[in-house]
């Protein structure tokens, strides 16, 4: 099945705690059904000391948003978002934006 959103998209949180905010797609999780932006999702985690690591520590890790809760921003100066369809033509599998009449999505 292919992925509505992609790697280096440009995506804008639609709901939760962080709506409004737009930023870039880093990484896709599928079997977790969320995507990592970058800026949204980092936390703090601290590590007790083990053997490996014997001062302990922390470090920043990201955290996926699920992929419902994002929507693709077409056109990055006005912020306006759209849902993916797909279209196939020649053989080609092609992503296109609903809400601007069809357009192809690069």
């Amino acid at each position: 099945m292919a992925r509505r959103i992609v790697k280096n998209d440009i995506v804008k949180v639609i709901s939760g705690a962080k709506k409004g905010t737009t930023g870039k797609v880093v990484a896709v999780l599928p079997k977790k059904d969320g995507v990592l932006i970058e800026g949204l999702g980092v936390r703090h985690r601290h590590f007790k000391p083990s053997q490996l690591n014997p001062t302990g520590g922390h470090k920043d890790i990201h955290t996926p948003v699920p992929m419902g809760k994002v929507a693709l921003v077409i056109d990055e100066k006005t912020g306006k978002t759209s849902r993916v369809g797909y279209k196939k033509a020649e053989g080609t599998k092609s992503r296109i934006a609903v809400q601007a009449k069809n357009k192809e999505i690069k």
